[in-house]
């Protein structure tokens, strides 16, 4: 073919041909000079790329949060808000602005610190102290190495490095605290009545007045919009195996997975630190050595608990005379872990450098692996299996529902009867829920989604909590209504009447207040109209510790400025239900600092300290973001 192309081309229109050709490709190949290149980070920190896959493992995680805590309450559509988008990834920017703020500054999370944070965490234990092979055990669940998870605690406790040094150097002085309960401790002088609902010149309400206020306040009488459902739900709790595993199924699982039930090797070990700084001189580093050396030349078996609770500078285990407990490899940093599976039981080792510093292990004790025989763990692994073929039948007919209800969108009755599932309904319920499974903010959202509601098709599989799902199907479908004037009018007059019978009482306390600030007597004021005058003296903020005055009252009182000596300061108070009172401000005392007791002065200053603390944390990340070059790829969220 090329042959009988190359003897067709010649003459001008060959030419011609070649040129267009030519031009078309040197056109083609220019393109990508012209064409914008779309950034693939979300956002840039300096230079420093989050990535798509950050920001959704962020998303992920607080959805999985969120879920947790709000059970079948939790609304997976909050995060698909722009505004809940946007603090997602500011919450992923800050973090690494703390993070480079580490690295500049020379800041970071010790071994040691990583080592006591797990051991810490309540699921590791057991009997409260740290089980060594509960912490295997979930780490194999999680498919996770102990450095994979060593380093996403790391990564955790780095982003509060800086905020707890700060927060640590937040200092709330005497003068400080005194003046704050001073203040939120102070009492005020009180005189107030409340006035008798004046009479109604005029209780009559034209047709006219009951339809201009029924048309501009139709919003006010509409029925919401309203749907009912059919459903077919799936529930695990009543899905039964088909049978119990037998005990040859059982011990085939147990030879299988032995190595989950082997006990690993375990030392009882304590140590004395000497740390070593970050960025340390030479000299820096042969003293700590020295001193490393001389502690580990003294040290016997005998002594070894005093001498940690006298040199070492492991804050967290030195009152417990350098005490670690049971540890297994892989635990510790590799050269710690070296150092201690060397030792023969009771021996001390010599100085161990580590990234912490220099180690003393004295080796105390040793407990060799062993397996758990079958028998007693055969309930463990009768428990796993049941919930294993209860989550297997649970999954395999929730996804026959879906399969079935998505090849006949329009109907729900093939789905039932190839699986032998009764079709449930609900009752009417609106946009904001009604009962049962209609109380489920996912139902809700699927029922009123364009693709059920809209177009008459079926649901996809709605997951209402751990395995439990429902597929449904619009039933019945109401539009939103006004209510008709002859239904409301009731409501209606009387809601005119009572704007009538306010507008009477603010006027009337306005005019009363007029009076008491041009000098009138508040006894010759509350006499005019009735009411009798009630006192409150050192009224405190706290209305459970004036439950005397009402509320609003009170609120009010602690807005008022400072009297002048003699002259009271007087306000209208909308006491919220309808009537108003008038309220005097005679006298303001200081709080009695000398009835705060002692523990309740170090609460405070604690909630002050942090409250402070976060507050210059919020400015240090502030500032940061000023001096780093941030760039957000909106594009990606």
């Amino acid at each position: 073919m090329l042959q009988a192309i190359r003897n067709k081309m010649h003459g001008w229109p060959s030419v011609i041909l070649l040129g267009v050709c030519v031009l078309a490709m040197s056109l083609f190949g220019m393109e990508s000079y012209f064409t914008s290149h779309e950034d693939s980070f979300v956002a840039k920190v300096g230079k420093h790329e989050i990535t798509p896959q950050d920001y959704q493992d962020r998303m992920n995680q607080l959805r999985q949060q969120a879920s947790a805590d709000q059970g079948d309450h939790f609304d997976p559509s909050i995060f698909e808000k722009p505004e809940v988008k946007q603090q997602v990834l500011d919450g992923l920017v800050d973090q690494q602005l703390l993070l480079k703020a580490n690295d500049d500054w020379g800041m970071r999370v010790s071994d040691q610190a990583v080592r006591d944070y797990i051991a810490a965490i309540p699921a590791f234990q057991l009997n409260n102290q740290f089980d060594p092979t509960t912490y295997q055990t979930w780490l194999e669940s999680q498919r996770k190495s102990p450095q994979t998870f060593e380093n996403e605690i790391r990564a955790s406790l780095a982003t509060q490095l800086l905020p707890d040094a700060v927060t640590d150097s937040t200092i709330v002085g005497d003068a400080t605290l005194d003046r704050f309960l001073s203040l939120v401790s102070q009492r005020r002088d009180l005189r107030y009545f409340v006035l008798p609902r004046p009479a109604l010149a005029d209780s009559t309400v034209s047709d006219p007045e009951i339809e201009t206020f029924y048309k501009a306040h139709q919003a006010d009488y509409m029925n919401p919009e309203q749907v009912s459902v059919k459903y077919i739900e799936v529930n695990g709790a009543d899905l039964k195996p088909d049978a119990a595993p037998s005990d040859d199924e059982l011990k085939k699982r147990y030879e299988k997975e032995k190595q989950r039930f082997v006990q690993p090797e375990q030392r009882l070990v304590s140590h004395i630190l000497i740390n070593v700084p970050t960025n340390a001189t030479p000299d820096q580093q042969k003293a700590a050595l020295a001193k490393a050396e001389k502690i580990a030349a003294e040290a016997n078996p005998g002594d070894f608990a005093r001498l940690a609770e006298q040199d070492s500078e492991d804050l967290g285990s030195k009152r417990q005379g350098g005490d670690l407990g049971w540890l297994e490899k892989g635990v510790t940093n590799p050269a710690f872990d070296a150092a201690m599976f060397t030792l023969q039981k009771g021996q001390i080792s010599k100085p161990v450098l580590s990234p912490d510093g220099y180690h003393i292990i004295f080796l105390r004790d040793v407990r060799s692996g062993a397996s758990k025989p079958f028998e007693e763990v055969r309930a463990q692994l009768v428990k796993e299996a049941s919930v294993g073929e209860q989550d297997r039948k649970y999954n395999d007919v929730a996804g026959k529902l879906s399969d079935n209800t998505y090849q006949n969108p329009s109907s729900l009755e093939p789905a039932a009867t190839a699986m032998n599932l009764p079709i449930k309904s609900t009752g009417m319920f609106s946009r904001k829920g009604g009962d049962g499974l209609a109380a489920n903010p996912k139902l809700v959202a699927a029922a009123f989604g364009d693709d059920v509601l809209v177009q008459g098709n079926n649901s996809g599989l709605i997951e209402l909590g751990t395995d439990h799902s429902v597929v449904i199907h619009v039933d019945k479908h109401v539009s939103a209504a006004v209510r008709p004037l002859a239904e409301v009018r009731a409501d209606v007059q009387k809601r005119i009447l009572d704007e009538r019978a306010m507008a009477a009482e603010k006027k009337q306390a306005d005019d009363l207040l007029a009076r008491l600030n041009k000098g009138d007597a508040m006894a010759a004021v509350a006499a005019s109209v009735g009411a009798s005058i009630k006192t409150a003296n050192e009224a405190v903020r706290r209305d459970d510790q004036q439950p005397a005055v009402p509320a609003p009252l009170l609120k009010q009182a602690f807005l008022l400025p400072h009297p002048a000596a003699g002259k009271s300061q007087f306000a209208a108070v909308d006491m919220q239900d309808g009537s108003y009172a008038l309220l005097a401000l005679d006298k303001v005392q200081d709080g009695d600092l000398s009835k705060v007791a002692p523990g309740e002065r170090d609460a405070l200053r604690q909630q002050m300290t942090q409250a402070y603390g976060s507050e210059a944390v919020r400015e240090l990340i502030n500032v940061l973001r000023e001096k780093t070059t941030i760039k957000i790829n909106k594009t990606q969220l």
